[in-house]
């Protein structure tokens, strides 16, 4: 916490207002639509990658946070003074920070995959810039940061490099992912039966089981039915089909988030999301696109 409390006593006015936007590109509507961009549009393969790395990392991360249980520096320490701006996307437990692990799973995979020097180093502070926001904007300990850190350089690493080995056994991939989503949503609801694990404490974990079951629903299906091209005949039409999806997947969560709060209709809800992301909406501009 000393820190912490250190990072409190310089804070200024502007430094919260741009740390606060530095913090808004580890957050899921930010990654998802840099995920989608990639996938519908630019790489196909590496945006699979990028999806596989922040799903399961993501897996991993929400797991440790509803196993140690690690409350938020103010709970810590009641006088200690969070950021208000930054308390209400401060959602779980503190460790480790979500934040970090998803700018870092997005950012890391691109400073690993850029040819240019001055792209490689602007990702690479891009991720470390976020992590230090969460603890600059008083709602993560660098215990939490650093633990987020190295589970996602981790993964990134290990899928940058193995990933094209593993999509040549999609199938087996796809079942382990989704074994492993599925193990988490089972240990989710056994912390919340013996009373160890509150509600709204395992909204995160359950929300991350089920974006990794319609990931390798969705990976699986596209991989072995659809294997949709990113081209498009015009420019004009690229854009169309990104915004596009992009519109109709908030549509979608907005509308389906409002008809339920029950934590395995959110389940349903992420996983439904993700699997129109990989495949429903490709499946979809394939169709439009033969016919016109």
């Amino acid at each position: 916490m000393d820190f912490l409390w250190f990072l409190e006593g310089i804070r200024t006015p502007a430094g919260n207002e741009f740390f606060q936007f530095v913090t808004c590109f580890g957050q899921e509507t930010f990654l998802l639509a840099v995920i989608c961009c990639f996938y519908w549009c630019v790489n196909k393969t590496f945006a699979c990658q990028l999806g596989l790395t922040y799903f399961s990392s993501g897996l991993f991360v929400q797991s440790m946070k509803i196993t140690f249980r690690i409350p938020r520096p103010w709970v810590l320490d009641p006088d200690f003074p969070p950021v208000k701006s930054a308390v209400s996307h401060a959602t779980g437990y503190s460790f480790p920070s979500g934040h970090t692990q998803g700018g870092t799973c997005l950012f890391a995979p691109l400073a690993m995959k850029a040819g240019n020097r001055i792209l490689k180093v602007l990702f690479t502070a891009a991720f470390l810039l976020i992590g230090f926001s969460r603890m600059y904007l008083g709602v993560h300990t660098p215990k939490d940061v650093l633990a987020a850190l190295t589970v996602s350089l981790a993964f990134s690493w290990f899928f940058s490099r193995f990933s094209s080995r593993l999509f040549d056994h999609i199938r087996t991939l796809c079942i382990v992912l989704a074994i492993c989503a599925f193990a988490v949503l089972l240990y989710a609801c056994l912390l919340m039966h013996l009373d160890r694990l509150a509600v709204r404490y395992a909204a995160d974990c359950i929300k991350a089981a089920g974006a990794g079951l319609g990931f390798a629903a969705g990976l699986y299906l596209e991989q072995t039915r659809l294997r949709f091209s990113t081209a498009a005949r015009t420019r004009t039409a690229q854009a169309i089909k990104l915004l596009a999806g992009l519109f109709s997947t908030l549509l979608f969560k907005l509308f389906l988030s409002g008809l339920g709060s029950a934590l395995l209709w959110k389940a349903f809800v992420y996983a439904f999301l993700v699997f129109w992301i990989l495949f429903l909406y490709p499946a979809l501009f394939v169709f439009v696109q033969k016919k016109s």
